[in-house]
């Protein structure tokens, strides 16, 4: 019986063993990637800063003209929700945190009396709502680990068109920012209307720096510059997403291969006792045998 009892443990030991090289090569991993991402995020702020400048310029330029773009109606009647998880899992609870913001906010838009549409980005935000059965409008995956600003243009194409033709009135951005190594947070985000960067609250409305000469008018002008200036807050989600991917699954990993080693160790322990009460028994036996056959003597 222990003899079996050895067997099971040695094959359980091989079996953690082998789980920790897997978990420990996908923490390398993920630990390598997360410099680049982190890098990727610093290159793009200085191109993400220029264009909420410029629209911010724009608004206090003609505030009439920029309202019809940049305000929100009283009430929404039709919202756009876009969900970004990623295509792996392993990552802790990246997907989950983002995936129970989004089913939340679809909820409370129907409360409101909205009609919610949805697009996914990343294969486990498509395979979630579609279980739930939550219809999803359009699902883009094989990117998020590594976006390319084209991508950022492929999502955007897909939310500019209902919003210029009016068949949705707001496009709504459910993300994990990256905020640091050690933190990263869910946040919904308005994509469209275009938002008007914070300006410092004082009794004067703040003035323009030099002269601005808007050509053409500004109405015309955000109208071009609404597709770019999505574009860019797209890719810069999908930036952040990708950093806290990789430093959540780093995380993850990590959690994983400790637990791994001290299950081996555990595992290594229960072995050693069942192996010393094989031999004890084993002993015993011998022990036991000799002092019969001197006793049949």
């Amino acid at each position: 019986m222990a003899g079996g009892q050895e067997r099971v443990l040695r094959q359980r030991i091989r079996s953690v063993r082998s789980t920790r090289k897997i978990t420990k090569a996908m923490e390398l991993i993920a630990a390598a990637q997360i410099p680049r991402s982190t890098a990727r995020i610093v290159a793009n702020r200085p191109y993400r800063l220029g264009m909420q400048r410029v629209v911010l310029e724009a608004a206090l330029g003609d505030p009439e003209g920029a309202k019809n773009l940049l305000s929100l109606p009283e009430k929404v009647d039709r919202a756009t929700v876009v969900v970004l998880t990623g295509d792996r899992g392993l990552s802790g609870a990246y997907n989950n945190a983002s995936l129970r913001a989004g089913e939340r906010l679809i909820a409370k838009l129907i409360s409101d009396g909205a009609q919610a549409q949805l697009i996914t980005v990343g294969k486990k935000a498509g395979s979630y709502f579609r279980y739930r059965g939550i219809e999803v409008e359009a699902n883009f995956v094989g990117f998020v680990d590594r976006p390319t600003y084209s991508d950022a243009q492929e999502i955007a194409s897909q939310l500019i068109g209902p919003f210029l033709a009016g068949e949705t009135q707001q496009v709504l951005l459910v993300s994990t920012r990256y905020l640091s190594a050690g933190s990263q947070a869910v946040e919904v985000e308005q994509l469209l209307p275009l938002v008007v960067p914070e300006l410092p609250v004082s009794d004067e409305p703040p003035a323009l720096q030099g002269y601005t000469e808007f050509e053409p008018e500004v109405e015309k002008l955000l109208t071009t510059l609404m597709p770019r200036a999505l574009e860019s807050e797209i890719f810069t989600a999908l930036l952040e997403g990708a950093a806290s991917f990789h430093t959540s699954q780093q995380r993850a990993m990590a959690a994983a291969t400790d637990n791994a080693d001290e299950l081996g160790q555990t595992l290594t322990r229960v072995m050693n006792r069942a192996r010393q009460d094989s031999i004890t028994t084993e002993i015993m036996e011998i022990v036991g045998g000799a002092e019969a056959l001197r006793s049949g003597k």
